[in-house]
């Protein structure tokens, strides 16, 4: 099993106090209320003090952990993002370049589809309203991930160009990515369809094509 990406922290030290853990937890149980919210009723929708409402938290306490509500939608795609670069790369870590590590990537982004379908619908929806130069830093942070998974297609399908090698990554992601709308967040349907998604990716990435770019 491919380990799941661990929400990435706005601070670098790991929380060294009972206080400072409770504060770190606090924080992550406002983005997930924010990450489902966000995901049901769109961003524009939903209020900083509805978020706060979900964790129990009064609508000045949240700022203590954000600045704003465009601050939390920030957080939560950055945190995704930078997860699945990083869970990525070491997925890959010591596997086969090509069908090895492509494995390795497949699992690994399958778990997250199936996991964080709030996300998904979130980046799907939302991402327009992450403030500019925070937006291109993801747009960055997503590319490089993109960039990891069709250097090992073209290892895969060396006949094809990496237009090509991006075309497949993408077309990868929208069939896993497709979880908000295909899977039910019960664990026994996540059980039951991921190896399903994981055969139907595999048959996007083997497919022949005379003219994929």
């Amino acid at each position: 099993m491919v380990r799941m990406p661990t929400p990435r922290s706005s601070s670098v030290a790991e929380p060294v106090t009972a206080r400072e853990a409770a504060k770190a937890q606090r924080r992550q149980d406002l983005l997930d209320a924010a990450a489902r919210l966000f995901a049901e009723r769109g961003f524009e929708s939903v209020r900083l003090e509805d978020i706060g409402a979900a964790c129990g938290i009064s609508g000045p306490g949240i700022y203590r952990h954000f600045r704003g509500k465009a601050a939390v939608l920030t957080q939560i795609l950055e945190s995704a993002s930078h997860g699945l670069l990083d869970g990525g790369r070491a997925a890959v870590a010591g596997r086969r370049p090509g069908e090895h590590a492509l494995e390795a990537l497949v699992e690994f982004h399958t778990d997250f589809a199936l996991h964080r379908r709030d996300v998904i619908r979130v980046q799907d929806r939302d991402l327009g309203s992450v403030p500019d130069e925070e937006r291109q830093d993801l747009i960055r942070v997503q590319r490089a991930y993109i960039d990891l998974w069709a250097e090992h297609i073209g290892v895969l399908h060396p006949d094809e160009d990496e237009a090509a090698a991006v075309f497949r990554a993408q077309a990868v992601f929208g069939l896993l990515n497709s979880t908000p709308r295909s899977v039910r967040r019960s664990p026994a349907d996540r059980r039951t369809r991921r190896p399903a998604l994981i055969a139907m990716a595999w048959g996007a990435l083997r497919a022949r094509s005379a003219v994929v770019a």
